[in-house]
Order: structure tokens, then sequence, then C-alpha cells
């Protein structure tokens, strides 16, 4: 048993133990607590905790791949995903706290007045967070499994353990600390490497400053192999594919219920508002690292690897050969490795960083521990997504309207434990290409959350009818797209499968404004409720008028 494996096993054992110990300190006690961690989470922390929602393990171990694979076109990804967090924090997040419900259903249920509308959105609810943890659990297998050296299902299985247990446990606010410190574990991992190559390349420990001058140096490499510029835009596909995917992420973002929920643990709107900043700073750490890591990785594989004697090679270039994650060949036989005779995976850029840069064991070990930190964080934030839509949408409000707070409890613990050990079961063997589930999810919440809760908070017109028939076309229009652009070789403006969202989100705007105008519009109780979501909490908004709250502190004067 050699030293890398005791350091990195102990390292992952004692964030294990710091998770579960923060989960059974902050067992859930009543509903709220199980739901919203109490509304009193404080807005830097929170910020924290959305990050840690956030940043999966695609984003953890494979963003900077995908930018280094695919150059200027991989920035929709970052630009795509940061941006989400812009609209939510302006145009959703605030406002859907103001109206105090636990779960994005309940809030479409309520603001249209209608049971389809909730139970609609509390099925979509538990497909997109069900597609989304199997990518999770599935990615955690693989950490797990090529840490402790078994295979990759053994792993899956005792991630699904870990999850289960803290999560239904703890409930929201036993999650929210989880992720607390999961982040602070995942954007160390993140950062020590980078600013160490940052360090080693340029003599500047500010790698988002200094990567600058390896992009000139690697303009020059691309001239001198003569192939496709790094940082040529549009390479991968048109600019239209571009803006759309753009938009898809962003509007996904901004509709995925598991990161709205995050919103709900704070005690007022602007609390909600500056949760959002703070988790923009803490997703920009990472997503701003990632063009770095992707440019000085492939300015050593371009300088130290390619070129190089195929027996000849770098050390650690012989263990990534082994896991399948790289492939070199000396196809022309002329005894040295070219460029274009490396094949990469997106996942190897990250986490082989702290063995190209000979970082030491002790990085090597923080490295797999923030990457499991970072499909943990995930995955718990999913289940209880889930969990809320079955226990409170579903059973709570359709089925047995006066549960008791224990029994409401109970049945929240139970269907975390079967939604989580259901995911796990599925991601013992995932559907193949798991990253294209994961960007149509992102598709499907652009097509029907998103519409359903911009204009459930912005336009006092919409009604119950309108919303219903604008998810349904809006989730209808995404899945067609998807599969004729995947499988039938159909597409608009060269818009593949992962853009399909903006076609779904307009048809969806568009069919919710239809239908609404045609059918009989909200009571004026509702339409005035849904004007009062954009004043602060002091101000109410009732009889065409803007009041200011008895329990506002006035001047004695005014009194």
């Amino acid at each position: 048993m050699d030293v890398q494996f005791l350091v990195s096993f102990a390292l992952i054992a004692a964030t294990f133990g710091l998770y579960i110990g923060i989960a059974i300190y902050n067992k859930a006690k009543a509903t709220s607590d199980f739901y919203v961690a109490g509304r009193g989470v404080p807005p830097v922390f929170n910020g924290m905790a959305i990050g840690a929602d956030w940043m999966s393990a695609a984003s953890f171990i494979g963003m900077a791949g995908t930018v280094m694979v695919l150059g200027y076109d991989g920035l929709a990804y970052i630009m795509g995903w940061t941006g989400g967090y812009l609209l939510l924090t302006f145009l959703l997040a605030p406002q859907l706290r103001k109206y105090g419900r636990y779960t994005v259903p309940e809030f479409i249920g309520d603001r249209y007045r209608s049971d389809t509308a909730r139970l609609i959105a509390a099925v979509a609810t538990i497909i997109i967070s069900f597609t989304y943890s199997v990518g999770q659990l599935s990615g955690s297998g693989v950490v797990i499994g090529r840490l402790l050296e078994v295979n990759a299902a053994v792993g899956t299985l005792i991630g699904v353990v870990l999850i289960a247990f803290y999560s239904a446990l703890g409930g929201m606010k036993g999650i929210t600390w989880t992720q607390v410190a999961q982040y602070i574990v995942l954007i160390t991992a993140y950062l020590i490497p980078v600013i160490f190559m940052a360090l080693q390349l340029t003599g500047n420990p500010m790698p988002w400053v200094s990567y600058g001058q390896v992009i000139d140096e690697l303009r020059v490499l691309d001239q001198e192999l003569g192939i496709t510029e790094y940082v040529v835009p549009f390479t991968e596909g048109t600019k239209w594919q571009f803006l759309a995917l753009m938009f898809t992420l962003m509007a996904g973002t901004a509709g995925l219920p598991h990161v709205i929920v995050r919103f709900y643990t704070v005690s007022t709107m602007k609390a909600a508002r500056w949760s959002g900043a703070w988790a923009l700073l803490f997703i920009g750490l990472l997503y701003l690292s990632a063009p770095a890591y992707a440019a000085f990785s492939r300015f050593i594989l371009m300088t130290q690897v390619a070129g190089s004697a195929i027996n000849d090679l770098p050390a650690w270039t012989a263990s990534w050969v082994d896991t399948g994650l790289l492939s070199v060949a000396d196809t022309d036989g002329d005894g040295v490795l070219q460029w274009q005779e490396i094949v990469i995976s997106n996942d190897i850029v990250v986490m082989a960083t702290p063995e190209i840069a000979n970082l030491g064991i002790f990085v090597i070990g923080l490295m797999a521990a923030g990457a499991m930190a970072a499909a943990l964080s995930t995955a718990g934030g999913l289940m209880i997504a889930i969990s809320a839509a079955l226990s409170h949408d579903i059973y709570y409000r359709s089925i047995n309207p006066n549960a008791s707070e224990k029994k409401r409890l109970l049945v929240g613990r139970w269907s975390i434990v079967l939604a989580t050990v259901i995911a796990g079961l599925i991601a013992l063997n995932p559907p193949g290409a798991i990253t294209q589930i994961v960007a149509w999810a992102f598709a499907l919440a652009s097509g029907s959350f998103f519409p359903a809760l911009l204009l459930g908070v912005w336009w006092k017109r919409s009604n119950g009818p309108g919303v219903i028939a604008g998810m349904i076309v809006g989730l209808s229009v995404t899945l067609g797209y998807i599969f004729a652009a995947k499988y039938g070789g159909f597409t608009v403006l060269g818009i593949i499968d992962t853009g399909a969202g903006v076609f779904g989100a307009a048809a969806a705007i568009l069919t919710n404004i239809i239908v609404s105008l045609a059918t009989k519009e909200p009571t004026r109780e509702a339409q005035e409720e849904v004007i009062d979501l954009r004043y602060p909490e002091q101000m109410t908004y009732r009889d065409g008028e803007v009041w200011m709250d008895d329990s506002q502190d006035v001047p004695d004067s005014t009194k």
C-alpha cells in the first residue's frame, strides 16, 4: 500500500467525518429546518452553500478540460453558468423569497392558483433533479473508486450511503452547513495547484492575470504547428450555437429548482440579493481559474510532452495512460511524440495538475477530497429538491394536507433515502453520455421553469391555463428539438441539442402569453400579489397603492 493512497484516504476520511459531524450537529427538528434551514442562514454562508451546491463534479473536474479542448468556444459554459446567477439575483430570487413558500412548485401552484400547475412543476423538478443527480453519483463513484482502488460501482455505493445519511438526517439545515464546509474544501483544492503552476510558468502567483502571457506563447506554438489557434472563436460550432448554448445555460441556471431553493433559506429579500452577490464571487473564483488551468495544461503538454522521444516522456504520463484518460501513440513511427498524436480526456486537466506541476502527495490527496466535496455537495442539494417535491408538494399539498409535523418530516427523510438509492442504482450503469444528459437538464429547466417563474413574477396577467400550456409546450419543444438534433441531424442555424433551451423558452413564453390573454384574467387579489413582489418587505401593494408595513420603525413625529 503506497503513501499516496494512505494520504488521499486519510484526507477523504477526515472530510467525510467532518460532513457527518456537521449533519448530526445541525439535525432538522422541524419542517422549516428540513426544507429551508429555518430561514436563518447568513447571506455570506448561503453564498458559499450556493457555490458548493452549484459546483458539481462536472464543474470541478471537467470545466477546465472543456475550455482546453474547445478553446474560445468553451467560454460559453463559463459565461452561461455565471450569467445565470445574475438573472437569478436580479430577476427572480428576491421576489420568490418575498412570496415565502418552501419550494418552486409551491410558488407556481399558489401564484397561478392552480393545483395542476403545481403537480406538473413537482414532476418536472423530480425528473430534472434526478437526471442531474445520476451524473453526480456516477462522478463520485469514479473518484472514490480510483482513490480506494476499488471498482467504481463500489465507490458509487459508498457515496450513496454517505449522501443518504447526512441529507436525510440534517435536511436543508444540515446540508447547508455541510455545503459551507464542502465549498472551503473544494475551492482550496482547486486554487492551490493553479497558483503553484502560475508561479512555475510565469513567476506570478496570480493565475487570473498571469495566464495572458502563456496564451501569447500558445498562439506562437499553434502557428508553428499549423493548427487552429486556441483563441480563434467559433471553430467548434456556429456563433448561433455559442449564443444558444450560453442562453440555455443562463436560463437553465435561473430555473433549476435545487438552486432556487437555496434563496429560500435566508430571512429577507435583501439577504437573498446579497446571497446571490456572494455566490457570484465564490463561483467566480472557480470559473475564472478554469481558463488559467486550461492554458497552463495545454502549454505544458505542448512544450514538455509533445516533441519528446516516445521512450522519454515525463513520469506522470504513465499512470494517466493506464486510466485510459490519456492516449499517446507514435502513429508515424518516427520515435517522437507529436502534438496531433496526443488524445486527452476533458477530465484529466484538473485531476492531473498536481502531478504535472510536481506538487507532492498531499496536494494530490487534497484534489481528490475537493472532487468528492464537489460531487457530494451538488448531490445533497438535488436530493433535498426531490424530497421537497415528493413530500411537500405532492404528499402534503395534494394527498394528506392534515399530516402532522412529525409525519411530514418522516416522509421527507424516507423520500431522500429512496431517491438517493434509486439514483445510485442507475449510476452503477449510467446512460452513455452523462455530460450530454446534464446539459439536457439545463435545456429542460430553461424550457419549463424559467418562463413560468419569469412571467409569474413580472407579468400580472399570466394565469393558470397559460402556465400549464406554457410548461407543456416548452418541455415538448425542448425535448423534440433535442431528439431531432441528436438523432435526426436536424438543426436551425447550426444550433445542436445542447442549445435546445432557446427554442423551448421562446415557445413557452409565447404560449403562456397567448393562452393567458385568451382566457379569464387572474383575480384582482392575485394581480396585486404579483405587483407586491416587486417592493421591499417593508412595503405592501394593495388597492392600487403602496403601503408601509406597521412593523416598520418610523420616527416618533410621524406616529
